[in-house]
């Protein structure tokens, strides 16, 4: 079965939080990535607000008609929201204040105890809960322990050894091999423990495949390289190139 494709249009917000106006709209964007084939839509509602706002999630929420996952950290505010507006799942991710981007997995070793408690009221709300922790086993043992229903594996490593041509040969390709022999590794253990595997981070045209030829990972979450295509080809034919590369086109 080919893995889904949700898209994260997080970078829609931005472009229009640059000059804090009402376009490109974040509603117009969804539909065009539904419409395009999209299986779901993913936005990440950050404690600062530099993207998504508020709002945005209301009016998804009323908009999107496959699947609405919202990343947010595990605190609080965020867990209210949720209960509030209601999103098909949440994932709960790390969150640094200064960070250009989610900079790893979630430590839920560390902060079990603040994980398990929201995922305890998201699952009480009826929302699915996923969690976005580095390929892991111990991180996956303690995220199902904690209640997650999925586990989304954080592909930045892989990602960072698969961005320039030297991943195609000598030390570079086995480093990027062993990379996805890890996440492979990683997705096998999840599924063993009854987690649905779910992968993102860094993912591109070039490199989604080897990732997707992988079985026991069955959606994928990606935004930036999209976004950026969609610069070049519009929106909806920069998602349709995406779900033919996942399915090896």
């Amino acid at each position: 079965m080919t893995a889904k494709l949700n898209v994260n249009i997080d970078h829609v917000a931005t472009i229009r939080e640059a000059r804090k106006t009402i376009e490109p709209s974040i509603v117009t964007a969804a539909v065009m990535c539904e419409q395009a084939g999209a299986n779901g839509i993913t936005v990440h509602l950050r404690g600062d607000r530099r993207h998504i706002q508020d709002r945005d999630i209301e009016l998804l929420r009323d908009v999107v008609t496959t699947y609405l996952n919202v990343e947010m950290a595990a605190t609080d505010e965020m867990i209210a929201i949720a209960e509030e507006t209601r999103p098909d799942a949440v994932s709960l991710v790390p969150e640094k204040p200064n960070e250009i981007t989610t900079e790893g997995g979630l430590d839920v070793v560390t902060n079990f105890a603040a994980v398990q408690e929201a995922a305890g009221k998201l699952k009480s709300a009826d929302i699915f809960v996923s969690i976005f922790i580095d390929p892991s086993l111990e991180q996956i043992t303690a995220a199902h322990a904690a209640g997650a229903q999925q586990v989304e594996l954080c592909t930045a490593e892989y990602a960072e050894l698969t961005l320039s041509s030297r991943a195609a040969h000598g030390e570079g390709a086995r480093k990027a091999a062993a990379e996805v022999a890890r996440i492979a590794a990683a997705a096998t253990h999840a599924i063993d423990l009854g987690l649905i595997v779910a992968a993102g981070h860094g993912l591109t045209y070039r490199n989604v495949r080897a990732l997707a030829a992988i079985p026991e990972i069955s959606e994928f979450n990606i935004g930036h390289s999209i976004i950026s295509r969609a610069v070049f080809v519009g929106l909806s034919q920069s998602v349709r190139e995406m779900i033919d590369a996942i399915r090896g086109v």
